[in-house]
């Protein structure tokens, strides 16, 4: 079926009209993108008001992975989104150190995805170059998204694989439309995949096509994809893993490596209905996902509560966790709109 179509809005700058009237020797490039400011078939220059989106479709949902709907509540979250870690290098942000916004630092070159309010117009209107002000004490935000894609998560309905792509592009969504960058970690027994950081509105679709060309297989090692993801990082950012962390290893220690290595660390945990509320009873046999393992039970009462104590206690370790360290935690629902789980994590709640 087709995707419904989503309106991605320009910068706030945009919006309030401020870039509409100015003169400007030349278009800025856009890297083969529509530009923002002048629509292509328009000689007059009138200025594009938005520029249009079509969001992948995932092949086992009837959902796009950013609909209409969820782009806007997106919107109105990422203003309220805030990443406590700092990469160090010189962005949107101001740090903790000394230094005010009016503290002029240097000029870089416009790239796309930049946030165009922070154009130096002057400087524009005299060389035809546009670039962009940096100013002392303003650091630059990375959101790392480590996405478990082992076989485990090919349960449920939808499944836990559609929720956790889903939760993934709305944390990438929120960080891009801050002009800030994201990069995607695909996680099975280990590192399965890394895909390049991307900056600015103009890097949502290479992030969408790149979670739309996740699947579930194989088994799953999230101790070693957070430890590679920590070591290889060269300054702290935030950290959001999106898991069910059905994993046999210290998970929680690995976070909390994480998180004192300066990490602003958020843990997003996606079940399925039947992991909450299992429906199963009597005799059976049951297949590992991962490992092919089969054993043999006898679905009781007995057995049905010791599996919902090994599962609450997976759930508490992981809410400890959060508390001590100062982190997120937050566990949603395949089968509900995740839309509350995004709200949950920019509150930066511990569920």
């Amino acid at each position: 079926m087709p995707c419904p179509t989503v309106a991605v809005c320009l910068d706030a700058a945009e919006r309030r009209g401020t870039t509409t009237n100015r003169a400007r020797p030349a278009p800025l490039p856009s890297a083969g993108r529509r530009s923002l400011l002048r629509d292509p078939a328009d000689p007059a220059g009138t200025p594009d008001r938005a520029e249009v989106y079509s969001p992948p479709m995932l092949p086992s949902s009837p959902e796009p992975l950013l609909g209409a709907s969820f782009v806007r509540e997106l919107e109105v979250l990422q203003r309220r989104l805030e990443i406590r870690a700092r990469s160090g290098g010189a962005g949107e942000h101001l740090a903790r150190r000394r230094g005010g916004s009016a503290e002029f630092k240097e000029h870089r070159a416009y790239a796309p995805g930049d946030d165009m309010r922070r154009i130096d117009w002057a400087a524009y209107a005299r060389t035809g170059e546009p670039v962009l002000k940096l100013f002392r004490a303003e650091e630059d935000v990375i959101a790392r998204i480590v996405c478990d894609a082992s076989a485990s998560l090919d349960f449920g309905e939808p499944t836990k694989l559609d929720a956790a792509r889903r939760l993934a592009a709305a944390i990438g969504y929120m960080s891009l439309a801050r002009s800030e960058r994201a990069q995607l970690f695909v996680a099975g027994d280990g590192i399965a995949r890394e895909h390049a950081p991307v900056r600015g509105r103009a890097g949502l679709a290479a992030l969408l096509r790149a979670l739309d060309g996740v699947r579930a297989s194989g088994g799953t090692h999230l101790v070693r994809a957070i430890d590679a993801v920590v070591r290889q990082s060269a300054r702290p950012g935030l950290l959001c893993v999106v898991s069910d962390f059905f994993d046999p290893g210290p998970v929680t220690a690995a976070l909390g490596r994480a998180a004192q290595a300066g990490h602003d660390v958020a843990a997003l945990q996606v079940v399925a209905a039947d992991e909450l509320e299992p429906s199963f009873e009597g005799d059976l046999t049951l297949e590992d996902a991962e490992t092919g393992a089969l054993v043999d039970v006898t679905l009781d009462a007995a057995a049905l509560a010791a599996y919902a104590a090994r599962f609450a206690g997976l759930c508490e370790a992981l809410r400890a966790f959060a508390r001590r360290h100062g982190a997120t935690y937050v566990r949603a629902r395949s089968d509900e709109p995740l839309e509350g789980a995004v709200r949950r994590f920019v509150a930066r709640s511990v569920d």
